[in-house]
């Protein structure tokens, strides 16, 4: 993904969200950006492979948004099958919010949908809300720009990760899952096709870390081991390389669009500063080696040195020595290169919270009393193969309910194995805990809850409807590990 110049794009005025009604191509297309779901072909490790993308009006992945730009996309599905893109960090009207059949069913082959609403600045993303599908990398940015960026002297970058399979998405998700059926899942979660049962012991059991204190129980970092991990589309074999300037200051926006890998984010000899997580600003944190896990963002500012250079800014798989990246150089730079295998493991970062805990919001949620402080217990195992909150999957679930307005405390408490990015659609919550005292920490949509560990929210209740909250971990949603929190007028 190129620079953006430091001019963005025209603002657009805004649009009605009554325009939903209309069929696409009623509508005025002088200030509506035109959205893509279609098939292409990347090339990875040599070998060309057919992926789904989400391509603007010039074929370029993803979406730009300036300054008070509303959010006026048409989106036309050119693929051979049914899809809905879910826009992760955006607060639609719910109708709008891209989830099957709730409320809206799937866009048909050749069919286009209007959407219109306000814009949250931030780095974002966008994609299918079926897991097969965003396994196709059926996914892309969506950044919006603030003020502040467009007057700072700084470039921008995007880092969009990814961990890719050259093998059908059902070919791996029932590898992973073992063959385990989700009777419940009845909004198009399993794909078109379901989930064929195959035999577990094919499947490698990934990379288990003890953890200290817990007994001598493993905790399961990766439950399978894909053929590549992207950076941009692209493996360190042929990376990215993005010129910048010397003596300069680039934002890296870097989006986990991966299915099931946890990456740390590493800028090597640049110092960096985390300035924002999941487009919500952070107070400043330095540092050269940050984590996110599976929807999660991170912007990262990173001064280049008056003497030049080229500098690999690379995403490590946790527990595991592969890795990926973009090369940021200097005009003239030497650019050396980087292989794809590091010589040690890199660590957990699904282990614990300290990053977490250490994050402050910019701007914090007023203190309010909650109305209630619903716990959610995130369960599951490797064998069988299936992950629950409160014991239940989609569609035996017990929703978390609220009022519209009404301030919620939702404590995430994992007593599985595995780690959790829990994400919640069309809100915006804060962590205030982290099993200990309280403080007022990142404002997000996406939290990784560790094994044993536990997270406590804050989030007031929006629009009153039924809006998903989740584990975005792939082969997890695609077992059941879903509920809803159903706000009420």
């Amino acid at each position: 993904m190129s620079l953006l110049t430091r001019r963005g794009f025209l603002a657009a005025t805004s649009a009605s969200a009554a325009t939903l009604l209309l069929p696409a191509q009623v509508r005025a297309q002088s200030t509506r950006m035109i959205l893509s779901a279609t098939s292409r072909t990347i090339e990875v490790q040599g070998k060309a492979a057919t992926v789904w993308g989400l391509l603007d009006g010039n074929g370029r992945s993803g979406l730009v948004f300036d300054p008070g730009q509303a959010f006026a996309v048409d989106l036309t599905n050119t693929l051979d099958a049914p899809t809905i893109i879910h826009w992760h960090g955006q607060i639609p009207p719910n109708m709008q919010d891209g989830v099957p059949d709730l409320p809206m069913p799937m866009l048909q082959p050749g069919e286009s949908r209007g959407y219109d609403f306000a814009a949250r600045p931030g780095t974002h993303w966008m994609h299918a809300h079926i897991p097969e599908h965003e396994m196709l990398l059926l996914a892309a940015p969506l950044v919006v720009r603030r003020p502040e960026d467009v007057s700072a002297d700084r470039q921008e970058v995007t880092l969009f990760l990814h961990d890719f399979s050259f093998r059908p998405p059902a070919e791996v998700l029932a590898e992973i899952t073992g063959g385990t059926s989700m009777a419940g899942m009845d909004h198009s979660q399993m794909g078109q096709d379901g989930v064929a049962a195959m035999d577990m012991g094919a499947m490698g059991q990934g990379d288990a870390m003890s953890m200290p204190g817990m007994d001598g129980m493993a905790m399961d970092l990766n439950d399978y081991n894909f053929d590549a991990y992207l950076a941009n589309d692209r493996t360190l074999d042929d990376p990215e390389v993005l010129q910048v300037d010397k003596g300069g200051r680039v934002l890296v926006r870097v989006i986990n669009a991966a299915a099931a890998t946890v990456f740390w984010i590493d800028s090597g000899s640049l110092p960096g500063r985390l300035v924002a997580v999941d487009g919500e600003p952070v107070q400043p944190m330095t540092g050269s080696r940050f984590g996110l896990a599976m929807g999660q963002r991170l912007d990262i500012e990173l001064d280049v040195p008056a003497e030049g250079g080229a500098f690999p800014i690379l995403a490590l798989r946790e527990g595991a020595k592969e890795r990926t990246g973009v090369i940021l150089a200097t005009p003239g730079a030497s650019v050396t290169k980087v292989v794809g295998l590091s010589d040690a493991e890199h660590p957990a970062f699904s282990a614990d919270l300290s990053q977490e805990a250490a994050l402050r919001a910019v701007t914090p949620l007023p203190e309010r009393a909650p109305a209630s402080q619903p716990m959610l217990m995130l369960g599951g195992s490797m064998m069988p193969y299936v992950w629950t909150i409160n014991g239940q999957t989609w569609g035996n679930h017990v929703p978390v309910t609220a009022k519209s307005g009404d301030r919620v405390e939702i404590t995430f408490h994992n007593m599985s194995m595995m780690a959790h990015p829990m994400h919640l659609h069309g809100h915006a919550f804060q962590v205030v805990s982290t099993g200990g005292a309280r403080f007022a920490g990142a404002v997000r949509d996406t939290v990784h809850v560790p094994p044993m560990g536990m997270v406590t929210v804050a989030v007031d209740a929006g629009e009153a409807a039924r809006w998903m909250l989740h584990c975005h971990h792939m082969p997890h949603l695609s077992t059941g590990m879903m509920t809803e929190f159903a706000v009420s007028a």
